[in-house]
């Protein structure tokens, strides 16, 4: 692990950051749009609007890397979302917001698959499977940092927004000095959805739950707690206990996850996770208890993600991995912009417990789909399953497709064959 962030300690460096500025706008803006009287459906349409611009990031930047080179949709895509940030605070609507929302969202989508080409480049076969949890861990430190900083200002000023924008520019600098000359991004046809479907119904059916539980968790978290009437210190400490969690379970999960049928661990993380959110809707719990439910609906719903990839990658051949990759996060983004939407009108009609039942409620389906899936097809054995690797939903179809080529059967052993031979 030493060596590989040696390798890569300053691309690393600079997505830290990257995720500091976006941990920070994520959650500040919940606390902000309380602050200005905004409603929950305004805020949800506001939090929607960024993982709609994610979406179309996600599919466009590829062509406009072929077009113009990686460093200059680089630069061009973070200097817009400087610029977006500190606007935030000068144009306090939540139609404005909105527009900016999928400025950012657009943008960082396309920053994501830049820098993550880079260091895709820059890990080897032996590597990458490690260089991917190194990655994740960075990612999660950077969002869980962010909400320390939250604290260092007035969320109803400008500072905050300021900094956010900041640390954005700042992670321009190791990115861009250290990037080596990038591979070409090829054009990548998704797998048409029948198809992905019919490979692994309920890889599908669970990306797509999981994108509008994410989307909440990220989204709307922040605006949960102004609602309840939480301190910024408080907010910040459950919004970081919700990631504390994602970083910590993936690792177990993971190591169970190959070892036994990944459905029956599907099944169980999920329906353990709709009983901690249903726990948080219907119980007046004291802060410390909250925190305890931020901590174990973030440990078992993030890693779920990565689970649910595992599982529809022991189903898929090498050669549609790329494909398909770009499918589910096609079929996640569109999860992912209902969620908030949808959870901000539970919240409208019954008040903040609607943001623990939205969760609640998904968590359970997918329980439920995962215990008929079961009964519908065999389970490939332990021995033929690919390794599970620790994923965020952010990461782009450059690293989720490398995670699933490195998850592979034989993919480490072969490595180490080649370096012997």
């Amino acid at each position: 692990m030493l060596r590989v962030f040696g390798a890569s300690w300053a691309l690393l460096l600079g997505m830290m950051l990257l995720m500091l500025g976006n941990g920070i706008q994520g959650t500040l803006l919940g606390i902000r749009g309380v602050i200005e009287g905004f409603s929950t459906a305004q805020m949800s349409v506001v939090m929607s609007a960024y993982f709609g611009g994610f979406l179309a990031g996600s599919q466009l930047t590829p062509y406009l890397i072929r077009r113009v080179g990686h460093v200059r949709v680089f630069a061009a895509l973070g200097s817009l979302i400087s610029a977006a940030l500190v606007l935030y605070a000068a144009v306090p609507d939540w139609i404005a917001w909105s527009v900016l929302r999928v400025i950012i969202g657009f943008s960082f989508a396309g920053v994501y698959v830049t820098a993550e080409s880079w260091l895709n480049n820059a890990a080897t076969n032996e590597t990458r499977g490690q260089t991917l949890s190194l990655y994740m861990i960075v990612q999660m430190v950077g969002i869980i940092s962010a909400q320390g900083l939250l604290n260092l200002a007035d969320p109803g000023g400008y500072t905050l927004f300021v900094v956010a924008s900041v640390l954005v520019s700042l992670s321009f600098t190791p990115i861009l000095l250290s990037a080596t000359p990038a591979p070409a991004v090829a054009a990548t046809r998704s797998m048409g959805f029948v198809r992905l479907f019919r490979v692994s119904p309920l890889g599908c059916v669970g990306i797509f739950v999981m994108g509008g539980v994410y989307s909440a968790l990220f989204g709307m978290a922040a605006v949960w707690g102004g609602l309840v009437g939480l301190s910024v210190l408080e907010i910040s400490i459950f919004v970081s206990a919700i990631y504390f969690g994602g970083l910590v379970f993936q690792y177990p999960i993971g190591w169970l996850s190959d070892r036994m049928d990944r459905r029956r661990l599907i099944l169980a993380v999920a329906a353990l996770c709709a009983l901690v959110s249903l726990a948080g809707a219907l119980l007046a719990l004291p802060f410390l208890a909250l925190v305890g439910v931020a901590l174990a609906i973030g440990g078992l719903a993030n890693p779920l993600y990565a689970l649910l990839l595992a599982h529809t990658n022991d189903f898929l051949q090498v050669e549609d991995m790329a494909a398909a990759s770009g499918g589910l996060l096609f079929i996640n983004g569109v999860g992912a912009i209902a969620g908030p939407l949808i959870i901000g009108w539970m919240m409208g009609q019954m008040g903040p417990g609607g943001f623990f039942l939205f969760i609640a409620i998904l968590t359970l389906l997918l329980s439920v789909y995962a215990l008929w899936r079961m009964s519908r097809r065999e389970a490939p054995s332990v021995e033929d399953q690919g390794s599970y690797t620790p994923l965020t939903p952010t990461a782009s179809a450059v690293t989720v497709g490398a995670a699933l080529e490195a998850a592979q059967p034989g993919t480490q052993e072969d490595a180490h064959a080649d370096q012997k031979g």
